[in-house]
């Protein structure tokens, strides 16, 4: 039997490295690149074409979730498997029809992590087993503000909160400046929300941007 060729996304090296030692252990599974954000993610399955790709959800720049929807158009898109601290139904649910085939808690155990690969590698959804009574749970729960928000809305809502300028989010999305405006005019009209910092704590909240990302963004010489 091949071996099951996989990329990881994380944007914490020490993360990446880890997961790369352990799952390395494994004869069946072979690691062959490692990315820092959506961005890079993309372009290694592009170029390499793994069979699985573990996602981080919250990377700076293209988020773990805009990259699975948009690899989910592409012939060479691998088997997606969503790697998040926020053990969140509704969430979970947001990745699946996003397209991913797994969701896994970063606290979850090694043996839950290989056995996720292998089981969506043969096909089949993996969900980390503790959320996975809450999941089978009819829907009741009214969706959150963010799951209102369009790709690129949510996509503005992350460089917004970590920093970035209007200019810069026009240059790094190859949007007009004026483009940009109106979509953070948008955003800020649908959420009802009024500043930068009032987004920022929504951006935390809602798991769109991370704390380990805003402070990168605002400390010296970064």
């Amino acid at each position: 039997m091949n071996a099951i060729r996989l990329v990881i996304a994380d944007d914490h090296k020490l993360v990446r490295e880890g997961l790369v030692a352990l799952l390395e252990r494994e004869p069946d599974i072979c690691v062959l690149a490692q990315a820092r954000d959506g961005m890079e993610l993309m372009r290694h399955c592009r170029d390499l074409q793994p069979d699985v790709a573990l996602v981080d959800l919250c990377m700076p720049g293209l988020n773990g979730l805009e990259a699975i929807q948009h690899m989910r158009k592409e012939a060479w898109s691998p088997r997606c498997i969503a790697l998040s601290v926020q053990a969140d139904v509704l969430q979970v649910r947001q990745v699946l029809d996003a397209g991913a085939r797994g969701y896994l808690l970063k606290h979850n155990s090694y043996e839950e992590l290989a056995r996720g690969v292998r089981n969506v590698m043969l096909g089949q959804v993996f969900v980390s087993g503790e959320l996975m009574g809450a999941l089978l749970q009819p829907q009741a729960t009214p969706a959150r503000d963010s799951h209102r928000l369009t790709p690129r809305e949510r996509q503005m809502v992350q460089l917004l909160s970590e920093g970035y300028s209007a200019q810069e989010i026009a240059c790094k999305l190859h949007l007009s400046a004026k483009t940009v405006a109106t979509h953070r005019e948008n955003v800020f009209a649908k959420l009802q929300i009024h500043g930068i910092a009032e987004l920022t704590r929504f951006a935390l909240r809602e798991g769109i941007s991370s704390l380990d990302v805003h402070r990168s963004r605002q400390s010296p010489g970064h």
